[in-house]
């Protein structure tokens, strides 16, 4: 190998008139995690620009109360998300700032105990007023008792009908701007949440709200006949990182065949055949502040993933090592700027999932 054929470093000159989406170009050419930031916008133009891809976005972590949720809307707004695979707190906790309160800038070295006794709860440096969070939590209660007594729902079924609601009340949340736009969202650990607690209200009141997780995930791999090919982004890892993956290599055994309607030029392994088919994602984004070798899926790399055949070897895969409020607001800053003059069309998945009980 003739290492003196490889891409060369190119030092960074400092200009006052240079923008977000020129600096991550330039630091394409560096090293460390600032090469990979670079890469992650230019893999995601690229994404965005393709229209074969349909993209699946899940997130981890505590990001709504960080002041992150308005660039989550404005990728769904922007027909950058397809499929929206959250935690629970990360579509919750965004309505308390959406129903006019506030997450507070602290320091990690307050005193909890006092905390505790004033009513905030400590996010790392940030705080939120248990008073709000408990009525945000209350309004959720409130919309489950408008729901249907005994019947099953997945959490895509109750959260676009909770989108829908929270539209009628003018409540501009992550739900209610991905309602608008048609797009699926699913929370697969829906109880780990306010959601929770909003049923355990419910409950109170002798409502019974029933989420079928089994459904949840007929619904979600039912998805996969719909999409030409696919590119996924993860925002930390955790079970909406392994949900997404799992599109690619279990939506097959929906079928009797083992092949999934209207996907072309699906994989096979050699000690299968075609027992089972692998569809692996063309496009890949982490981000992610987890280390590989503890083995947790969260830091788990793409290099380990193409063994499950959940990403593409010939893909455009990158993964950054870097915080999220650090790099979503610049990947987001550097995107509007990437595609100025382009709109990507959407794709309103929410209309094409069939009845499944």
């Amino acid at each position: 190998m003739d290492i003196k054929k490889n891409k060369k470093v190119a030092a960074i000159e400092v200009r006052e008139d240079r923008s977000i989406s020129e600096l991550l170009k330039l630091m394409e050419n560096t090293g460390f995690q600032g090469k990979s930031l670079g890469r992650t916008i230019s893999v995601l133009e690229k994404m965005a620009k393709d229209p074969d891809i349909t993209i699946l976005f899940g997130y981890a972590g505590s990001l709504s109360t960080t002041g992150q949720w308005k660039i989550i809307n404005w990728l769904m707004e922007n027909n950058i998300i397809d499929i929206l695979v959250p935690t629970g707190a990360n579509i919750s906790e965004d309505i308390v700032e959406a129903m006019g309160g506030a997450y507070i800038q602290s320091s990690h070295i307050n005193s909890d105990e006092e905390l505790f006794k004033q009513g905030f709860n400590r996010y790392y440096d940030v705080l939120g007023d248990e008073v709000e969070y408990l009525e945000m939590t209350e309004l959720i209660g409130e919309f489950i008792m408008t729901l249907s007594q005994g019947y099953n729902y997945s959490s895509r079924e109750f959260l676009y009908q909770f989108g829908n609601w929270l539209n009628k009340k003018e409540i501009n949340s992550i739900v209610s701007v991905a309602a608008k736009k048609n797009i699926p969202i699913f929370c697969p650990a829906f109880p780990d949440s306010p959601y929770g607690d909003a049923g355990l209200i419910a409950s109170s009141k002798n409502f019974k709200l029933t989420i079928d997780s089994m459904k949840d995930y007929r619904e979600y791999m039912s998805l996969a006949e719909f999409v030409n090919d696919t590119g996924v982004i993860y925002i930390g890892g955790g079970v909406p990182k392994d949900w997404i993956q799992l599109i690619s290599v279990t939506a097959d055994l929906l079928y009797d065949n083992r092949e999934i309607p209207n996907r072309n030029n699906p994989r096979y392994r050699d000690n299968v055949g075609k027992e089972e088919t692998y569809y692996p994602h063309r496009y890949a984004i982490q981000i992610t502040t987890d280390s590989p070798q503890w083995g947790g899926l969260s830091g788990c790399t793409f290099e380990e993933a193409i063994s499950w055949g959940k990403e593409d070897p010939n893909g455009d895969l990158v993964q950054c090592y870097c915080d999220a409020t650090i790099a979503l607001p610049i990947i987001s800053h550097s995107l509007i700027e990437r595609l100025k003059g382009f709109k990507r069309s959407p794709k309103e998945l929410n209309t094409l999932i069939k009845n499944i009980d």
